[in-house]
């Protein structure tokens, strides 16, 4: 396991330890709201606070996936809801201060009551509201890694996580695969080599043609990557073309973060990291210091459309940097 100090190491190293307000930019690469920001300036003294005010502040969008699915999008990860008559079939939940919208929202869609929640990964913006769930009576599944790593304390992005009490954990765990049927569905569950952590899973929908990746995608903006818990600049590379191998033209693609992607939008993520990882990796080997590197500008080109989002281009080059 990968104690507290390496960890505080790589965010170092990487140049990001900078505050919790680093991980607060929207997914969509806006800048907090004013009212946002004065909730996280009363929650100075605990940035994971912060976060949580400042993401749960964000409205839930929706976009429909198919006749019952429909993805939830705004206050952390986003989410993506199986409805029908056998009940909701959850993906993910959103940061804690979100739960009265999320749980509105969900109860917009039917009656039904939701069956089962699914965390893609262990993040607390996509595992923060799994007591809301149990209590409402749901299962919540997940890798077993997941379970692992929520029962740890963690130091991440200048914010303290501590364990997780029992009540939000996992009930339910899996090791490489998994599968439910439900309303007409298959969701097939498949765990990743380490990607954005070691925890990470793709939450597939058969009949709908739908693939949730977690944060393995974040559409449009460079990606977080977690060394503290695995995360490596190979390991997304290579999740994105298992993603890949997995779609056509017509699947509709769930990222972890930022809007509805399709296997064009995935095709060029794919491009613009491997892009950047080849070329640190190359200025690496050369003996190159992570300052030489940064200011050899390895992302430019793509800097401009890539580099609005939580990760700024040096940070994204400090990542990959130190997970090579």
């Amino acid at each position: 396991m990968t104690t507290t100090s390496s960890r505080r190491t790589f965010l170092r190293s990487a140049g990001l330890m900078t505050g919790g307000v680093l991980f607060l930019r929207h997914a969509s690469g806006m800048l907090e709201t004013p009212a946002a920001a004065r909730q996280g300036a009363a929650a100075a003294t605990d940035p994971l606070a912060a976060a949580r005010a400042q993401t749960g502040a964000q409205a839930i969008a929706t976009t429909p996936l198919g006749e019952r699915l429909v993805m939830l999008s705004g206050p952390g990860g986003n989410v993506v809801v199986l409805h029908g008559p056998e009940g909701k079939v959850v993906v993910d939940s959103f940061v804690q201060p979100a739960w009265t919208k999320l749980k509105a929202a969900l109860e917009a869609i039917d009656g039904q009551p939701v069956k089962t929640l699914i965390d893609t990964h262990w993040h607390f913006d996509h595992t923060d509201n799994n007591a809301h769930f149990r209590e409402a009576g749901a299962k919540v599944l997940a890798q077993e890694n997941t379970k692992t790593r929520m029962t740890q304390a963690h130091d991440l992005l200048g914010m303290h996580f501590p364990p997780s009490p029992a009540a939000a954990l996992p009930t339910t765990t899996f090791a490489g695969w998994a599968h439910l049927r439900a309303n007409g569905e298959d969701v097939e569950m498949t765990h990743l080599p380490p990607a954005h952590t070691d925890t990470d899973i793709f939450v597939h929908y058969r009949q709908a043609n739908v693939l949730h990746m977690g944060d393995v995608f974040f559409n449009g903006f460079y990606p977080f990557i977690d060394a503290g818990t695995g995360g490596r600049i190979d390991g997304m590379i290579d999740g994105a073309g298992k993603a890949l191998a997995m779609t056509d033209a017509s699947t509709k693609i769930v990222p972890g973060h930022g809007p509805l992607g399709d296997r064009a939008a995935l095709e060029n993520y794919r491009k613009v990291i491997t892009a950047v990882r080849d070329r640190v990796r190359d200025l690496k080997r050369a003996g190159k210091t992570l300052e030489q590197v940064q200011a050899a500008k390895p992302s430019a080109e793509f800097d401009a459309a890539w580099g609005k989002g939580l990760m700024t281009p040096d940070a994204f080059v400090g990542v990959v940097y130190a997970t090579l």
